[in-house]
């Protein structure tokens, strides 16, 4: 990837997630890549579609890394999942409620309206469930059920996000730490229980 297509990724997924699909313009893009317009058309023959897609896959790969950035050092899942959204809380405190989740701005916008860019953002969406599901089965949670808590996750981060940001406050994330940390410790505990109960009848 040359650095001018690298640059107008960056700028295009940073006018994205402030401003929304379409009112983000092909040549503001180019303004703020520092590239030409010509440029957009040569790595992206598909027009501003195309870009949004690649746009969208790339940052959507890196917030996921993310996940195991938080979950590898933690001590435990639950101290892992209190610490993913003590950690958004702080970070969208620190950047003056701006930088919240890219594609959750695309997804709401274009969700009726453009079913390639609807598809790609349900994509990025389903690969972060599918990360956290994945850890929080290592951690001894039943499969089935790890889908649906990574699933419940996912929608009180975003939906705090929404809240936060008009509300200007860091309240509703921090609300939803502790649910979310209420309902992991269950679903766990559950497990334990059912197993415990299956070991018991053997």
């Amino acid at each position: 990837m040359t650095d001018t297509k690298e640059r107008i990724l960056e700028a295009s997924t940073e006018l994205f997630r402030r401003q929304g699909y379409a009112a983000t313009g092909m040549n503001q893009i180019v303004a703020e890549a520092q590239a030409a317009l010509g440029s957009i058309y040569h790595f992206f023959p598909g027009g501003k579609e195309q870009l949004a897609v690649e746009a969208i896959r790339k940052s959507g790969a890196l917030y996921g890394q993310l996940i195991d950035a938080v979950f590898d050092p933690a001590p435990d899942v639950v101290a892992g999942v209190s610490d993913f959204f003590l950690g958004a809380a702080q970070h969208l405190q620190d950047t003056d409620f701006e930088d919240a989740c890219p594609i959750a701005t695309v997804a709401l916008e274009v969700a009726s309206t453009n079913e390639t860019l609807r598809r790609t953002t349900a994509e990025v969406f389903d690969s972060w469930i599918t990360n956290t599901a994945s850890r929080l089965h290592g951690a001894g949670m039943l499969r089935a059920r790890a889908r649906e808590v990574a699933t419940l996750l996912l929608a009180l981060l975003e939906g705090s996000f929404v809240l936060c940001r008009a509300s200007r406050s860091i309240d509703p994330l921090q609300a939803a730490e502790r649910e979310a940390v209420a309902i992991v410790s269950r679903a766990l505990d559950s497990t334990d229980r059912t197993r415990r109960r299956a070991t018991r009848r053997r």
